[in-house]
């Protein structure tokens, strides 16, 4: 009996063993799964996805014309594929005004396809040193003429740019002066008028009663949400008057408010007209302090490659407030240029989501861009519309997205 019952737990603990090793297979089988599913072998051996080692963020501080600018930067040049360049709006820094969009896990999924650099205008950077006494800061036409010693320090060849508010009114000049290094624009909270004596007079009466973090809030947050989204705006502010040197910021806040007018005009409305010749999406709150000049930077863009996109319960950070509606908008920006093909969605369970499926977004757009199969080298430089100008007329690209 002795003998049978040792039998009998031997055989238990091999077929215990066996379950267990079957287990342990199918576990690492599970995290050997390829990150996007239901392409080809190709792809999916290509290098789409940056390795490990450059997950990291890499901070630097590199040389302009017009003094240091702070750059952090994720991976290296992939290809022919453009880097997503940012830049943050005034009061904030990258971190600020980014980091909850970039850190939503599907915006990760998108990322992850391309070198990410994120820009700081001078001296807003945590930590950064005061500037000195009688320290002329940058114009808003020079910040934008530093940005290609940014390009060429790592090698990009052209970029696609995210930025906010002051941020994007230095892309946009950015993209009208160097138009060879810019692929696209997402243009959020964009002001392209200066201001008028009455408005600097304004300004000017605001610092001289307010403190600049509660000055710097107005323009960030509609009047809504300083009184209703407590808990939101007191985050910024304390952020705001902590992490940015305020004396750097306050240079910045009036190199902004000092600005000209954009030189744009809608092709067509007066002779040699100034435009983005790049696509470009603008984006806005339905509640944000920005909404007028979105609105007005919309009708001077050319309505053949530009995409306007009001978000509806938003208001004036929609990057941080509606990151999720955010990153599907900008998927479908990014397709519309032939980038990503295909992209996982963790909502299904099927994998891979061909871009041709994705169609609420996708129904608003008037005009299809023509794109490659290829994530890399074998994309054209520039993106041409597959509709006859003829067939489609002056028709304005408008999302409004609620849900």
């Amino acid at each position: 009996m002795k003998v049978l019952g040792h039998k009998i737990e031997l055989l238990t603990g091999l077929l215990l063993q066996e379950v267990t090793m079957a287990g342990l297979h199918e576990l690492r089988f599970t995290e050997e799964k390829p990150l996007l599913r239901g392409q080809d072998t190709e792809l999916e051996h290509s290098d789409t996805f940056l390795s490990a080692v450059d997950t990291d963020w890499k901070e630097h501080d590199i040389e302009t014309p017009y003094g240091l600018l702070h750059v952090v930067i994720r991976g290296s040049p992939k290809g022919n594929r453009p880097a997503i360049l940012t830049y943050h709006d005034v009061g904030l820094n990258h971190k600020l005004c980014f980091n909850t969009f970039f850190n939503f896990e599907d915006m990760q999924e998108i990322t992850k396809h391309f070198v990410v650099c994120h820009v700081d205008a001078p001296g807003q950077q945590a930590g950064a040193s005061q500037f000195p006494q009688g320290y002329q800061f940058p114009s808003m036409d020079q910040l934008a003429a530093m940005l290609p010693s940014v390009v060429q320090h790592f090698g990009f060849k052209y970029v696609i740019g995210i930025g906010v508010g002051a941020g994007a009114y230095v892309l946009a000049k950015f993209a009208l002066i160097f138009p060879d290094l810019v692929e696209g624009l997402v243009l959020m909270n964009i002001d392209p008028n200066g201001k008028g004596w009455i408005d600097w007079a304004a300004t000017k009466l605001s610092g001289l009663t307010s403190s600049l973090p509660d000055t710097v809030l107005s323009h960030l947050f509609s009047q809504e949400e300083l009184v209703s989204n407590t808990e939101l705006v007191q985050s910024y502010r304390q952020q705001i008057g902590s992490v940015v040197n305020q004396y750097n910021l306050q240079l910045f806040w009036n190199m902004y408010n000092s600005r000209r007018d954009l030189d744009i005009n809608r092709p067509g409305t007066v002779p040699n007209a100034k435009t983005l010749r790049c696509p470009v999406m603008l984006v806005v709150g339905d509640n944000a302090p920005a909404e007028d000049g979105v609105v007005e930077c919309n009708s001077k863009l050319d309505p053949i490659n530009t995409t306007f996109l009001k978000m509806a319960d938003s208001g004036g950070l929609p990057q941080v407030t509606q990151p999720g509606k955010l990153t599907e908008a900008f998927k479908y920006f990014l397709q519309g240029m032939g980038y990503i093909a295909y992209l996982k969605d963790r909502r299904l369970s099927g994998g891979a989501v061909p871009s041709a499926s994705m169609t609420r977004l996708a129904r608003s757009r008037t005009a299809s861009l023509t794109s490659a199969s290829s994530v890399d080298g074998s994309r054209p430089r520039a993106c041409t519309h597959s509709e006859s100008s003829e067939a489609m007329g002056q028709i304005n690209h408008t999302m409004e997205v609620s849900c």
